[in-house]
């Protein structure tokens, strides 16, 4: 791969930023995939990034691995199974361009449905947004680093439903372009995930799942020789991102929290949208 320093300065920034995403703002990392999109072919920028999510997923674990919701987990990884066979499907046949346009609209669709979704519950509550009213219905002191909706409701018809249809979307999205991240983080936040559960749950999510598609990628040559040496120079600046972004999450706020995660969708899905 030939690339200028210029470019490789892109790169470790988007790495740098991966890092970041994975211990502060999931969802962040979008802004990576559109980099790494712009500075490396669209097809063969997958198969780079893919590795060093996996390190910024490793991280994350250990930062978070207290703080996972598994019953969570276990509903949405059959979907996920599902929509990455799907991905791997639809790679063989969709040039670049079809992947950006439909991965974009889908993240502004969801972004869309969230606000509108979190609109509701204020106009509901008479609370300034959704977070405060997760607030105020759990005002006994328990933890909140877990979902606002119970274990029962998540099992529930409609929850089951819900679950299969955020885990195909962010299985096919993870798989065609690693940008599973948004789709994951407007399910976690639709339940009423708080930051802790969020970043717990999302890096055993990511860990599992992105390790899964590493077999697809080599099949489908994403992965090879000269993709691993640019990971191992791209990889060392994972840490830093992380290391930053452990230090800035117990300065944000819920609110603050929410609304970055929701900007940084709405932002990726732009820039997949508008290449």
């Amino acid at each position: 791969m030939d690339i200028t320093w210029w470019g490789f300065a892109a790169l470790a920034a988007a790495a740098a930023l991966v890092g970041f995403s994975k211990t502060a703002v999931s969802g962040a990392n979008t802004v990576s995939l559109a980099v790494f999109a712009a500075v490396l072919p669209a097809r063969e920028s997958t198969g780079v990034l893919l590795p060093i999510l996996i390190f910024g997923d490793a991280l994350a674990v250990l930062t978070y691995r207290r703080h996972a919701h598994w019953p969570t987990l276990w509903r949405l990884f059959p979907a996920v199974a599902a929509g990455v066979v799907v991905g791997t499907v639809f790679l063989f046949w969709a040039d670049d361009a079809a992947v950006r346009t439909s991965i974009g609209a889908i993240l502004l669709l969801m972004a869309g449905v969230t606000m509108w979704r979190r609109r509701g519950v204020k106009e509901a509550t008479g609370t300034k947004d959704a977070s405060e009213a997760k607030e105020a219905g759990n005002s006994d002191g328990r933890d909140m680093s877990g979902p606002a909706e119970s274990d029962d409701a998540g099992a529930s018809a409609g929850g089951r439903l819900k679950a299969r249809a955020y885990g195909v979307l962010g299985g096919f999205t993870t798989m065609v372009a690693n940008a599973g991240g948004p789709v994951l983080s407007l399910y976690l936040l639709s339940a009423g995930f708080r930051k802790l559960g969020f970043l717990g749950t999302s890096a055993w999510f990511f860990l599992i799942v992105n390790t899964s598609k590493v077999p697809f990628s080599v099949g489908l040559g994403l992965i090879d020789a000269r993709s691993l040496l640019l990971d191992a120079a791209l990889v060392l600046f994972v840490l830093p991102g992380a290391l930053i972004g452990k230090a800035c999450v117990d300065r944000i706020d819920q609110r603050l929290f929410d609304r970055l995660v929701i900007a940084a969708t709405v932002l990726g899905g732009l820039q997949l949208l508008l290449r």
